[in-house]
């Protein structure tokens, strides 16, 4: 698989056509993460701006795991923009699937494949808008900087963590756009498009249980698989405590906004921490429930579970990992203490991994770029800044100084699958007039923030 044809003008009557083309061969390239292997999708996009004129820099701590970054240089008035995007994608289960995950095919208006929301689209699109600014020979005042990057799923180590610490300098940027907003949400006919400004930390840990070992056919007080498994229990049936931060009120004012009455006065209450609780377990759509819940509290999942090597012989100690995600404003001292409140002072706490939550200010020029691009693009809408419970690039550009926001265009129409929905789900696609819509989309905001 190439780029090595003759590059195509870059416009407005093609742009759109452009990134359907080159998506559908990005989701061809199968980088599932584990083992990621991206550098062919790497190398794919490397043809694709050597044909227009743009050096590509490739780099990875192994040679099957390289990331791409290049660079249009603006005149220093203003400090440079990332665009962003991790070329991995999750493992995906092709017997439940309608079209094979890795085929790239088009039927019911849709483009499927595994990573076209999870975000081979944003690869697409930025490269593209790189090419037809270089072709237009479009004054900048910002450097325009362009990263596809390896292993987001599985933690960014060989990714976006490699470049920051092994060459920050390519990647510096005051301002960084990437996963994960800028799509759709549909409520009563009004049309939302969330704008990442926050996303949650990551605490990983294990919680380990310990007992006294003995013959399996005589039972014990002491066991440490019933200790972790009573305490694994309390943890699935506790809800920890309510924190409300700036960027999930906004989100929730904006739905309740949208919504009829009496719902809209019940959605406002989910930032009281008397009623939010009772609130969400009366919505219902339980995916909807479940997406407010992990932006209102601390969340810990169960994830592994480990103990004993034979059936006849109780283990001396039982372990369960936990995948354990963190509010801004809160530590992980401050997570673990919750954690202990439940699983009791008998278990031990380790934490394995934790990256800290990050939080951008809404307000700023490229905020309000953004909402004026999307009012050109999609008129009556509205943006809202929004916090994802999952992590992203942004916590290793953030360690840079780069204010980062979730921003990967993509038009959803109503009554069609949800993007929610999609994210890591079986029969992963992206509307294909909703990507032809949001490459221009992204092509106005980088022109109207970049441009000189």
């Amino acid at each position: 698989m190439t780029t090595r044809d003759p590059a195509p003008r870059l416009d407005d009557t093609t742009l759109g056509d452009e990134a359907v083309r080159h998506l559908q061969n990005l989701l061809r390239i199968d980088t599932t993460n584990p083992p990621g292997r991206e550098t062919p999708a790497a190398e794919y996009l490397a043809d694709l701006f050597t044909a227009h004129g743009i050096e590509p820099f490739l780099d990875g701590p192994t040679p099957d795991r390289k990331s791409l970054v290049v660079r249009l240089k603006g005149t220093g008035e203003a400090a440079p923009l990332l665009l962003h995007a991790h070329l991995d994608v999750v493992p995906a289960d092709a017997a439940a699937w309608t079209h094979p995950p890795f085929s790239g095919a088009i039927h019911d208006g849709y483009l499927w494949g595994r990573g076209a929301i999870d975000m081979k689209h944003m690869a697409a699109m930025s490269s593209l808008v790189l090419c037809r600014l270089a072709a237009e020979k479009r004054p900048l005042k910002r450097d325009l900087i362009f990263a596809a990057v390896a292993d987001e799923e599985a933690g960014c180590d060989e990714g976006s963590r490699f470049l920051v610490e092994k060459h920050p300098d390519r990647v510096r940027a005051e301002y960084a756009v990437g996963e994960a907003g800028g799509f759709t949400v549909n409520v009563q006919g009004k049309a939302i498009y969330p704008v990442q400004v926050a996303e949650k930390g990551t605490v990983w840990m294990t919680l380990k249980a310990k007992g006294s070992p003995g013959h399996g056919s005589m039972p014990r007080e002491d066991n440490a698989v019933v200790r972790l498994s009573e305490a694994i229990a309390r943890l699935g049936r506790t809800k920890l405590p309510h924190h409300l931060t700036a960027a999930a009120a906004a989100y929730i004012d904006a739905i309740a906004a949208a919504a009829p009455m009496p719902q809209s006065l019940l959605l406002r209450q989910l930032k009281n921490p008397l009623f939010a609780g009772r609130i969400l377990k009366l919505i219902p759509d339980k995916s909807v429930a479940n997406a407010l819940a992990a932006v209102l509290a601390n969340t810990a999942s169960p994830t592994i579970l480990r103990a004993g090597s034979k059936t006849n012989v109780i283990p001396g100690e039982a372990e369960a990992e936990v995948d354990g995600r963190s509010l801004p404003g809160q530590s992980t001292e401050d997570f673990v203490r919750e954690i202990r409140h439940v699983v009791g002072e008998d278990i031990e706490i380790r934490v394995d991994r934790a990256m800290p939550p990050i939080e951008t200010p809404a307000a700023s020029p490229l905020w309000d770029a953004i909402v004026a691009t999307i009012a050109e693009h999609h008129p009556g809408s509205t943006c809202v800044p929004t916090l994802m419970p999952g992590f992203t690039d942004a916590k290793q550009w953030s360690r840079l100084g780069a204010r980062c926001y979730g921003f990967c265009p993509v038009r959803f129409p109503e009554g069609g699958p949800r993007f929610g929905d999609l994210f890591h789900g079986h029969d992963e696609r992206i509307p294909v007039e909703g990507l032809k819509w949001g490459v221009k989309v992204l092509y106005d905001l980088v022109v109207r923030f970049a441009g000189g």
